[in-house]
């Protein structure tokens, strides 16, 4: 255990602001041990989403003091909510866990590293997290990264993507349905390109796209690292999509999505892009059969999370690749919004075990392609930390239908 993870029993408690009935909700049948991936690690039941319940009641109850060790097991979860899909019994355990993981952070029981509130705090002023992240566009742009978890690509260094939306809208005039893009803040800071893909495929598929210039940080940065100020940055993106004419949100990042999708519930549709384009039908791209091979995995905040069924067939054929989902693509990679940064032991052993496959896979290329940044970033870290050993590329799915210098504007 580090200090990150317990403070001293000196530090105030907070008392935890999770109703009871939603903690003695649990029935205790063990059906969520085996899809946890923390207890697949270490066989401990504390380290589960049914021990850790227990440890919660039991505190709020009175009959266990405030102790590190539940501060500790608290932040092992890695948040996948693969155990909501598992539970027999609807218990809500995200719910409770970001309630529970924010009471500890608010409590000083646990406190993310220097480098998470700093991202958090500029996660929030979305102009000064693009500016501050200018020069790791440039040299990812120019085939240098930075740091390990940075995947390559090619972002504009500085058109926006509401600018490039409006630019296509106005050459290309779309008449279809109309939709407001979330371009999210590390998405649109870092990995720009995906988000000019995303407008692209949209347009070419005769959908209206806005790009809400009023719109923030959706929260899950916060949510992840137990931070305050969410509701706050909620209530700004309320505001930002309310004044967009338009028939739904959309978002290319899964965890992006299910944390839109918590606060524009009430008020607007929220669709992930690529289940939303397997609606309409998607344009297919037309490929020369090589030894290329896609191996798709699946975001834990999209099947469990946001509760989709996965991304659907339909756009996977179109990208006119040959693909197949991955072994065990509802299991957790390791990324866990900031996991990967918190216990990068637990979350390389994850992974460890979800890539293992690429290292004798058929395809090359190969290519492993999901639908969102933080979890790309974490299979680019496979074969940077050496557990996958042959080549292989890091795409997301929108980039695979994306047509390209087809449909494009000078930047």
């Amino acid at each position: 255990m580090t200090s990150s993870d317990h403070s001293c029993h000196d530090q105030p408690v907070a008392q935890l602001p999770v109703h009871q009935d939603l903690l003695s909700s649990c029935v205790h049948c063990g059906f969520c041990l085996e899809v946890c991936p923390t207890y697949k690690l270490t066989g401990d039941e504390n380290n589960s989403p049914r021990g850790r319940l227990r440890l919660w009641r039991e505190e709020a109850e009175g009959r266990l003091e405030p102790d590190p060790w539940t501060a500790f097991y608290t932040s092992e979860c890695v948040g996948c909510l693969a155990c909501e899909t598992a539970c027999p019994a609807n218990v809500p355990y995200g719910e409770i866990f970001e309630q529970v993981r924010q009471a500890h952070v608010d409590s000083r029981r646990t406190r993310p590293g220097i480098l998470i509130r700093l991202a958090a705090a500029a996660a929030v002023r979305p102009a000064l997290f693009s500016l501050l992240a200018a020069p790791v566009r440039a040299l990812r742009r120019f085939g240098l990264q930075p740091h390990r978890f940075l995947f390559p690509g090619q972002p504009a260094l500085r058109q926006s993507t509401a600018d490039y939306a409006r630019q296509l809208m106005q050459q290309h005039r779309p008449t279809g349905p109309r939709v407001a893009l979330l371009t999210g803040c590390l998405m649109e800071a870092v990995y720009r390109e995906i988000n000019f893909a995303t407008v692209r495929v949209l347009i070419e598929n005769n959908v209206q796209v806005t790009v809400p210039a009023a719109q923030g940080c959706c929260g899950a940065l916060h949510e992840h690292a137990g931070l305050g100020g969410v509701e706050q940055l909620r209530q700004r993106n309320r505001r930002a999509f309310a004044e967009q004419s338009v028939e739904l949100a959309v978002t290319n990042s899964a965890g992006c999505g299910l944390a839109l999708a918590k606060t524009l519930s009430q008020n607007l549709p929220v669709r992930d892009v690529l289940s939303f384009l397997g609606d309409i039908g998607p344009v297919t791209r037309t490929r020369t059969q090589d030894g290329t091979r896609v191996y798709v995995d699946l975001p834990c905040h999209l099947i469990h999370g946001q509760k989709s069924p996965g991304i659907p067939a339909a756009v996977l054929d179109a990208t006119g690749f040959r693909w197949e989902l991955a072994p065990a693509a509802k299991d957790c990679c390791g990324s866990g919004g900031v996991y990967n940064l918190q216990k990068p032991e637990n979350a390389r052993q994850i992974l460890a075990g979800k890539s293992a496959f690429l290292n004798s896979a058929a395809g090359d290329p190969a290519i492993l392609a999901t639908s969102n940044h933080v979890c790309l970033m974490q299979w680019h870290l496979a074969g940077v930390l050496g557990l996958v050993t042959r080549p292989y590329t890091v795409r997301h799915v929108i980039q695979l239908l994306d047509p390209g210098d087809q449909l494009t504007v000078r930047r």
